[in-house]
């Protein structure tokens, strides 16, 4: 993960006709992390969705190096596909099939397996979307609220998945208006005019 990294000069975000921020600079090296922090509105997922590629800045120049794994609001699960096979699917295009397991087991839902994804409710969706990120191997994590719908317990968890995956060399980029650990992150405020 040596050549991991996200390089942001002067990025700005225009949506709908409002900046919602600009002149953003940023640059993650392996066993970086930043919390992109504000209120609802103000670019903390149009930021995530900018850095995986699925958004174009307005101005300036991004330059991600390695591979991204996203969550975003949508786990991208088929619902009707028990959670370990809807694991094994998106692991297959990552190419790592033998990683589904130890992913659910991590987030403590290696029991839920052979159910069904649409009988899980928002907390188990959200653990199994952080599942498939954690399953990717990719050494980039791109996590857009990922402890919406969690329980305190959960939360913790997901630090610590972060914190294992940064000390392995990742790197995390975390939006969030929930608290979350993240030892020597950098914190990015975005928005703030309400």
């Amino acid at each position: 993960m040596s050549d991991t990294r996200i390089r942001l000069d002067g990025v700005a975000c225009m949506r709908g006709g409002r900046m919602l921020f600009e002149g953003l600079d940023l640059s993650l090296a392996p066993g970086g992390g930043a919390l992109v922090t504000g209120p609802n509105g103000a670019g903390k997922s149009s930021l995530i969705r900018i850095v995986a590629g699925l958004l174009k800045a307005s101005a300036g120049h991004v330059s991600v190096t390695g591979g991204k794994a996203l969550l975003a609001e949508a786990a991208g699960l088929d619902p009707e596909l028990p959670v370990g096979e809807a694991l094994r699917f998106w692991a297959g295009l990552d190419g790592r099939r033998g990683s589904v397991e130890a992913a659910l087991s991590a987030v403590g839902l290696a029991h839920l397996a052979p159910v069904p994804v649409r009988l899980l409710s928002t907390g188990q969706r959200k653990r199994v979307g952080i599942a498939r990120v954690v399953a990717s191997g990719a050494p980039i994590w791109l996590l857009d609220e990922p402890a919406n719908g969690l329980d305190h317990g959960a939360i913790g968890v997901l630090g610590g998945l972060i914190a294992a995956h940064r000390a392995a060399g990742g790197i995390a980029l975390v939006a969030t208006h929930l608290p979350i650990r993240m030892q020597g992150a950098r914190e990015i405020v975005v928005g703030g005019e309400g």
